[in-house]
């Protein structure tokens, strides 16, 4: 087909989960979409190491609850493993204490399980690309728990407006467009931000930005 995306090209995917026919229902459609490559499976916390580090896929889809370990223990393990590895929890729950193990431990996402496919698709394409997908009914779910950090860091102006463009769920790309600024700038007052949360990924700064007050609720 013409149009579909070349192999290499394709997402590579790492599925982690160990309900045999949710996990198989969840590989079946995803080979359905010519963006994405399942290239395996691990119904364990160890199983998913070992398959990240082999396999170097680039987003990693893992249940929050796994027969050896939790989802957030199971995402540092696999980032270690595989540094360029993004990781969307998927979780049916969303109790604080579920998001906000899997903030703290560097997930690129988090979405529940009753989420549409499509949204699934489009959550991996997301963290893939190297930016945060931010759930709204997940954020709403939070109470304040990332705000013991003294007071809040002061943000420019620019920074405040990068973030809650950030929240919005925009890309680096779409808010370098929306703004009129080189992609290169807004990579440069991203990588400011984490480093004045002393946060290390996009979604844990929206997080403890939201909690903190810097930006508002608004999408």
């Amino acid at each position: 087909m013409a149009d579909e995306p070349e192999r290499s090209e394709r997402i590579r995917v790492l599925i982690v989960d160990d309900h045999e026919m949710f996990m198989e229902g969840v590989v079946r459609l995803l080979e359905r979409e010519p963006a994405i490559e399942v290239v395996g499976t691990a119904a364990t916390m160890a199983e998913s190491i070992g398959r990240a580090e082999a396999l170097r896929p680039a987003v990693a889809v893992v249940d929050f609850q796994l027969p050896d370990g939790l989802g957030s223990d199971a995402a540092v393990a696999i980032r270690a493993a595989s540094a360029g590895t993004a990781v969307l929890i998927l979780t049916g729950s969303t109790d604080e204490l579920v998001v906000v193990a899997a903030v703290t431990a560097g997930c690129a996402g988090v979405l529940t399980k009753d989420k549409a496919f499509t949204e699934l698709v489009e959550a991996i394409g997301i963290v893939a690309a190297g930016e945060a997908y931010v759930d709204a009914h997940v954020l709403a779910a939070v109470r304040p728990r990332l705000t013991q950090r003294g007071l809040a860091p002061t943000l420019t102006k620019r920074e405040r407006e990068i973030l809650q463009l950030v929240a919005r769920g925009l890309t680096n790309q779409a808010i370098s467009d929306e703004l009129f600024v080189s992609l290169h700038t807004v990579r440069n007052h991203v990588q400011n931000v984490l480093v004045k949360l002393q946060v290390h990924s996009k979604l844990e700064a929206v997080f403890v930005a939201r909690q903190s007050g810097l930006i508002d609720d608004q999408r």
